[in-house]
Protein backbone atom coordinates (compact mmCIF):
# COMPACT_ATOMS: atom_id res chain seq x y z
CA UNK A 1 0.00 0.00 0.00
CA UNK A 2 2.59 2.45 1.01
CA UNK A 3 5.57 2.21 -1.42
CA UNK A 4 9.08 1.08 -0.82
CA UNK A 5 12.17 2.96 -0.33
CA UNK A 6 14.32 2.88 -3.41
CA UNK A 7 17.61 3.56 -1.64
CA UNK A 8 17.09 1.32 1.43
CA UNK A 9 20.46 1.55 3.40
CA UNK A 10 19.42 4.91 4.02
CA UNK A 11 15.87 4.44 5.39
CA UNK A 12 15.71 4.59 9.35
CA UNK A 13 14.68 2.12 11.81
CA UNK A 14 11.63 2.26 13.48
CA UNK A 15 12.66 3.87 16.54
CA UNK A 16 15.33 5.69 14.62
CA UNK A 17 12.04 7.21 12.87
CA UNK A 18 10.52 7.89 15.93
CA UNK A 19 13.16 9.68 18.32
CA UNK A 20 13.33 12.10 15.00
CA UNK A 21 9.28 12.53 15.78
CA UNK A 22 10.25 12.65 19.35
CA UNK A 23 12.61 15.50 19.25
CA UNK A 24 11.39 17.48 16.20
CA UNK A 25 9.30 20.87 16.81
CA UNK A 26 7.48 21.37 13.21
CA UNK A 27 6.46 19.33 10.32
CA UNK A 28 4.50 19.97 6.93
CA UNK A 29 0.96 18.14 6.83
CA UNK A 30 -0.35 17.39 3.94
CA UNK A 31 -3.78 16.88 2.71
CA UNK A 32 -5.83 16.33 -0.62
CA UNK A 33 -6.97 19.71 -1.08
CA UNK A 34 -9.37 21.21 -3.54
CA UNK A 35 -9.58 20.73 -7.05
CA UNK A 36 -6.92 17.78 -6.56
CA UNK A 37 -4.47 20.01 -5.46
CA UNK A 38 -2.24 18.67 -2.48
CA UNK A 39 -2.27 21.01 0.43
CA UNK A 40 0.29 21.11 2.83
CA UNK A 41 0.31 23.38 5.99
CA UNK A 42 3.23 23.86 8.50
CA UNK A 43 2.36 22.70 12.00
CA UNK A 44 3.89 22.63 15.33
CA UNK A 45 3.12 18.99 16.85
CA UNK A 46 3.12 16.50 19.67
CA UNK A 47 4.02 12.90 19.51
CA UNK A 48 2.76 10.77 21.32
CA UNK A 49 2.17 6.76 21.71
CA UNK A 50 2.11 6.28 17.86
CA UNK A 51 -0.05 9.44 17.34
CA UNK A 52 0.38 13.02 16.38
CA UNK A 53 -1.65 15.83 17.74
CA UNK A 54 -2.15 19.26 16.41
CA UNK A 55 -4.44 21.86 17.10
CA UNK A 56 -6.25 24.55 15.01
CA UNK A 57 -9.00 26.94 14.24
CA UNK A 58 -12.36 25.81 14.29
CA UNK A 59 -13.00 26.44 10.64
CA UNK A 60 -10.32 26.37 7.41
CA UNK A 61 -9.16 24.85 4.68
CA UNK A 62 -7.40 22.01 6.44
CA UNK A 63 -10.26 21.02 8.91
CA UNK A 64 -12.25 21.12 5.33
CA UNK A 65 -9.53 19.12 3.61
CA UNK A 66 -9.97 16.89 6.44
CA UNK A 67 -13.70 16.17 6.33
CA UNK A 68 -13.23 15.28 2.53
CA UNK A 69 -10.70 13.06 3.13
CA UNK A 70 -9.01 12.21 6.20
CA UNK A 71 -6.02 10.60 5.09
CA UNK A 72 -2.77 12.74 6.10
CA UNK A 73 0.78 12.35 5.82
CA UNK A 74 3.17 14.41 7.91
CA UNK A 75 7.03 14.81 7.23
CA UNK A 76 9.18 16.36 9.70
CA UNK A 77 12.90 17.55 8.56
CA UNK A 78 15.03 16.98 11.22
CA UNK A 79 18.90 17.83 9.30
CA UNK A 80 19.57 20.09 7.06
CA UNK A 81 23.00 20.93 5.78
CA UNK A 82 24.28 21.86 2.59
CA UNK A 83 27.71 20.41 1.71
CA UNK A 84 28.69 22.60 -1.21
CA UNK A 85 32.32 20.83 -2.19
CA UNK A 86 30.37 17.70 -2.37
CA UNK A 87 27.54 18.52 -4.34
CA UNK A 88 25.06 16.70 -1.12
CA UNK A 89 23.35 17.44 1.46
CA UNK A 90 23.29 15.99 5.30
CA UNK A 91 19.52 15.19 6.30
CA UNK A 92 17.40 13.46 7.91
CA UNK A 93 14.17 13.43 7.67
CA UNK A 94 11.01 10.98 8.85
CA UNK A 95 6.98 10.52 7.25
CA UNK A 96 3.94 9.59 9.05
CA UNK A 97 1.06 8.50 6.64
CA UNK A 98 -2.18 7.79 8.64
CA UNK A 99 -5.75 9.29 8.67
CA UNK A 100 -6.67 12.44 10.73
CA UNK A 101 -9.74 12.75 13.21
CA UNK A 102 -10.74 15.60 14.70
CA UNK A 103 -11.04 14.74 18.41
CA UNK A 104 -14.76 15.74 20.30
CA UNK A 105 -14.03 13.98 23.67
CA UNK A 106 -13.26 17.01 26.36
CA UNK A 107 -10.87 14.67 28.10
CA UNK A 108 -8.83 13.51 24.79
CA UNK A 109 -8.60 17.14 23.78
CA UNK A 110 -7.89 17.96 27.20
CA UNK A 111 -4.28 15.81 27.63
CA UNK A 112 -3.44 16.67 24.14
CA UNK A 113 -3.39 20.00 24.73
CA UNK A 114 -1.92 19.84 27.72
CA UNK A 115 0.92 17.55 26.12
CA UNK A 116 1.64 19.77 23.64
CA UNK A 117 1.64 23.13 26.08
CA UNK A 118 4.28 20.64 28.25
CA UNK A 119 6.23 19.95 24.70
CA UNK A 120 6.31 23.87 23.50
CA UNK A 121 5.99 25.92 27.05
CA UNK A 122 8.11 23.74 29.71
CA UNK A 123 7.16 25.02 33.31
CA UNK A 124 4.42 26.61 32.56
CA UNK A 125 2.06 24.02 32.60
CA UNK A 126 -0.17 26.23 34.65
CA UNK A 127 -0.38 28.81 32.87
CA UNK A 128 -0.82 26.56 29.81
CA UNK A 129 -4.34 24.51 31.40
CA UNK A 130 -5.80 28.26 32.01
CA UNK A 131 -4.84 29.53 28.41
CA UNK A 132 -6.56 25.64 27.42
CA UNK A 133 -9.73 26.56 29.94
CA UNK A 134 -10.17 30.05 28.32
CA UNK A 135 -10.01 29.12 24.88
CA UNK A 136 -12.36 26.43 24.70
CA UNK A 137 -14.45 26.23 21.92
CA UNK A 138 -12.06 28.77 19.95
CA UNK A 139 -9.71 25.60 18.54
CA UNK A 140 -10.16 21.90 17.32
CA UNK A 141 -7.61 19.31 18.29
CA UNK A 142 -6.88 16.77 15.27
CA UNK A 143 -4.94 13.44 15.83
CA UNK A 144 -3.33 11.57 13.05
CA UNK A 145 -3.04 8.12 14.07
CA UNK A 146 0.52 6.33 12.03
CA UNK A 147 -0.90 3.28 9.78
CA UNK A 148 2.87 3.65 8.00
CA UNK A 149 6.01 5.48 9.32
CA UNK A 150 9.36 5.88 7.16
CA UNK A 151 12.42 7.75 7.78
CA UNK A 152 15.75 8.67 6.07
CA UNK A 153 19.06 9.90 6.11
CA UNK A 154 21.69 10.93 3.80
CA UNK A 155 25.02 9.31 4.08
Amino acid sequence: MFPEMRRKAQQLREDEARALLEAGSAGVLSLAGPEGYPYGVPLSYLFREGKLYFHTAVQGAKVEAIRRNPKASFCVIAADQVDPEKFTTHYASVIAFGRVRILEEPGEIQRAMEGLGAKYSPGLEEAARREILDSAGHFLVLELKIEHLTGKRGK
